[in-house]
C-alpha cells in the first residue's frame, strides 16, 4: 500500500500562525487606506465649501456672515440664520433654500422643513459620533474662521464674522467682509476647518476621556489673561494644564445644529485659532458665565479624527492639512485676516 500524506499538527499550528501574522499585518494597512480614503472625501467636502463661497462672493462681493443677526428676523437676544444657509444655493441645495422662512424666528416649527436636513457636504467621513446632538436638527463637522486670539488679535479677526458687535469691544457692526478685506493674502488665511460633533445627552466627560475634544471645559485664570500675546500664551498653557480630573461644563454644543446662530456662541458653528489643532476646547473664565457655548474670548478648537491634525480650507480655495504641532505662532497668524504676519510657505 501507499502510504498516505498530512499534516502534522505542528505543520498546522505553523500555517495557522502564519496567517495569523498575515492578517494582523493586512489590517493596519487596509485600516489605513480607508481612512486616507475618507481623509480625502473630507478635502472634497472643504473644497465644494470653498468653491461655494467663491461663487457667493462673486454674487454678493461679501463671504457669508457667521450669523444674520440684526439682519434678518430674530428673538432680542440675537439668535438668528447661521453662515451655511447662506450658501445652501451654490451647495445645489436650493430645495432646501427655499423651505427656510427668512421672514420668521429660527427655531419655529415651520423651519424644521428644512433645519432637520442632514447635508452630507457638512459631515467629515471620519467622524465616529452619528447621533445628531440637536436630533432631529442637522449637524456640521466644518465651521468657519471666528478669527486668531483676542488677547493679541483683536475680536473677530477672521473671516466667518458676525455682522454686529455684541461685546461692546469696536465698532457696533463688524461683517460681513469682502476678500479685499484679507490683507494677509487669501492663501494665508482660512476660511473654515474641522471640529468633531458632541455627544447627544450632555453626558459628563473627564479631561481624560477619549472624547474629550468633544466637550467644553472651564479655562484658566491668569492675571495676564485679556492682555496681548502674553495673555493668549498664558491661557494655552493653563487649557493645557487642567487637572486631568477635571469634568466638563458642556458635552453636546459643538456643532449642535447648522440651521442657525448667534454672535457670541462661537462653538456651534465656529472655531478659533487660539489653542493648537486637536485640543480641548476652553471657556475663558473673563467672558460672562452664560457663554457657555464659548465667547469670543475663550478657545473653540479645530478637531478631527485624522492622524496628527486638521484639514482647513484657505481663502484661495485650496484645502491644507494643518498638524497638531504647528508653530503656534503660526496657527494664530492664518487665523487673521489683516494682522501683517509675515509667513514662509514651509511654515505652513
Amino acid at each position: 500500500m501507499k502510504s498516505r500524506r498530512g499534516f502534522t499538527l505542528i505543520e498546522l499550528l505553523v500555517v495557522i500562525a502564519i496567517i495569523a501574522v498575515l492578517i494582523a499585518l493586512l489590517l493596519p494597512a487596509v485600516q489605513a487606506a480607508r481612512e486616507a480614503a475618507r481623509r480625502a472625501q473630507c478635502v472634497n467636502n472643504l473644497k465644494q465649501l470653498g468653491l461655494a463661497v467663491h461663487n457667493y462672493l462673486s454674487q454678493n462681493n461679501v463671504v457669508p456672515a457667521q450669523s444674520m443677526y440684526p439682519a434678518s428676523a430674530n428673538l432680542s437676544q440675537g439668535w438668528s440664520f447661521s453662515w451655511y444657509l447662506s450658501i445652501l444655493p451654490q451647495l445645489e441645495q436650493q430645495a432646501v433654500y427655499n423651505a427656510i422662512n427668512f421672514s420668521i424666528q429660527v427655531y419655529a416649527a415651520d423651519q424644521t422643513t428644512a433645519g432637520y436636513n442632514q447635508l452630507s457636504v457638512l459631515l467629515c467621513p471620519s467622524e465616529t459620533q452619528k447621533v445628531r446632538p440637536a436630533f432631529p436638527w442637522g449637524t456640521a463637522n466644518y465651521v468657519g474662521n471666528y478669527g486668531g486670539p483676542a488677547a493679541s488679535s483683536g475680536l473677530y479677526s477672521g473671516t466667518i464674522v458676525p455682522l454686529q458687535d455684541l461685546e461692546g469691544g469696536g465698532a457696533p457692526y463688524v461683517g460681513p467682509i469682502g476678500f479685499e478685506s484679507i490683507r494677509d493674502g487669501t492663501s494665508n488665511t482660512t476660511l473654515f476647518s474641522e471640529r468633531l460633533i458632541g455627544l447627544s445627552g450632555n453626558p459628563s466627560i473627564s479631561i481624560s476621556s477619549t472624547d474629550a475634544r468633544r466637550a467644553i471645559f472651564q479655562g484658566p485664570t491668569p492675571a495676564a489673561l485679556n492682555s496681548g500675546a502674553a495673555g493668549a500664551q498664558a491661557f494655552v498653557a493653563g487649557c493645557k494644564s487642567i487637572p486631568g480630573t477635571t469634568a466638563s461644563t458642556s458635552s453636546y454644543l459643538t456643532g449642535y445644529e447648522w440651521f442657525y446662530a448667534y454672535p457670541q456662541h462661537i462653538v456651534l458653528t465656529s472655531y478659533m485659532h487660539y489653542l493648537p489643532p486637536n485640543s480641548i476646547q476652553c471657556n475663558n473664565s473673563s467672558d460672562p458665565s452664560w457663554l457657555s457655548y464659548i465667547g469670543p474670548m475663550g478657545g473653540a478648537s479645530a478637531t478631527s479624527n485624522h492622524s496628527g491634525g486638521v484639514n482647513a480650507c484657505m481663502g484661495d480655495g485650496s484645502v491644507k492639512f494643518f498638524r497638531d504641532t504647528i508653530n503656534l505662532a503660526t496657527w494664530w497668524a492664518i487665523g487673521t485676516r489683516n494682522g501683517g504676519e509675515t509667513l514662509s510657505a514651509d511654515a505652513m
